[in-house]
């Protein structure tokens, strides 16, 4: 952890986020905190023994927190005695990015890029409901992860994958000119935007799991739902509506893999292939940046169960230059 040591007894201070908390008791029936602490450098267990609820009870799993305490080993791990806990306050100057996994742009800058494509539209209609659906969800979406465990499973996440798909088929529009830029790319900003009603996201941009919409609908049925409703709210033409809810729906390809319906026309077909090379790219990156060059991965059931090679030769990370 990525404490400061303030005096020779060893005591630490420093910033960090409550990954997990649960009150207990003691044998003697003493309320106490058993926390989970978290920062850039890895994680420790934490107890505060002095718990009085009337002055912790804003402590919260998934906010960022001040402790001071002493260190010690339990169990053969590290543990902190807590002495002193509070809320970060925005004087401390301290962002969330820090504290949990995110994405090297923050989501705010990788939104931005993606709302700036939208405007410049020549298609009034399309402009209109792209832009409307971002404005509405913005702060949602500048945090949202892509998945819940796989591609783009960090804090910017969606805004990461959406923007790399797009920044691919911007690419594409200019080698085939047959293809209608301005459908693609509405498809392409709007594909996954409903994963924020999908999952369970905490204010930290971490997601503990799928709502009750996310299991009974997911994500692909209500995105086009909500393009249906706002696209009827704002007079947008119904066969637009219809090429980009189908674009939606059919994005995953294949039924086996959540698709209501196989994608039926070029666009369609362009951002099933882009969203699935995207996300490959980042998961075969990922895994591979775990190993040492020369090695293999272990088995990836995310990728037909497929063992990954890394050749060394290039720093596999997965990053990719958006900006």
């Amino acid at each position: 952890m990525n404490f400061k040591r303030i005096n020779e007894s060893g005591t630490v201070e420093g910033f960090c986020l409550i990954k997990s908390l649960e009150v207990k008791k003691t044998a003697k029936g003493l309320a106490y905190l058993d926390m989970t602490l978290t920062d850039s450098s890895g994680e420790i267990n934490a107890k505060l023994w002095d718990y009085k609820e009337e002055l912790h009870s804003d402590i919260a799993v998934n906010t960022l927190v001040k402790v001071r305490g002493s260190e010690s080993m339990f169990n053969d791990a590290p543990q902190l005695r807590v002495d002193r806990i509070r809320r970060a306050l925005e004087s401390d100057n301290i962002r969330v990015e820090d504290f949990v996994p995110s994405t090297e742009y923050s989501g705010e800058t990788l939104f931005d890029a993606i709302y700036d494509a939208a405007s410049s539209f020549e298609n009034e209609e399309l402009k209109t409901l792209v832009l409307t659906i971002l404005d509405e969800n913005r702060e949602e979406l500048t945090i949202c992860p892509a998945a819940f465990r796989l591609h783009h499973a960090v804090r910017g996440g969606l805004m990461y994958h959406t923007l790399s798909v797009l920044r691919l088929a911007q690419s594409v529009s200019k080698i085939y000119p047959c293809v209608d830029k301005e459908l693609l790319y509405s498809g392409v900003i709007l594909h996954d935007v409903a994963k924020i009603w999908e999952f369970e996201v905490s204010s930290a941009g971490i997601v503990s799991g799928y709502s009750v919409e996310g299991s009974l609908i997911g994500h692909l049925v209500k995105g086009a739902m909500n393009i249906e409703k706002t696209g009827e709210r704002l007079g947008t033409d119904k066969n637009l509506l219809l090429l980009l809810e189908h674009m939606v729906l059919s994005h995953h390809g294949e039924p086996e893999f959540g698709a209501a319906v196989r994608p039926m026309f070029l666009e369609a077909e362009i951002l099933s292939e882009l969203d699935m090379l995207d996300a490959r790219i980042y998961e075969i990156s990922h895994s591979v940046s775990e190993v040492e060059p020369g090695a293999f991965t272990a088995r990836q059931w995310a990728l037909d169960n497929r063992k990954l090679y890394n050749p060394g030769l290039k720093d596999v990370k997965p990053k990719a230059d958006l900006i």
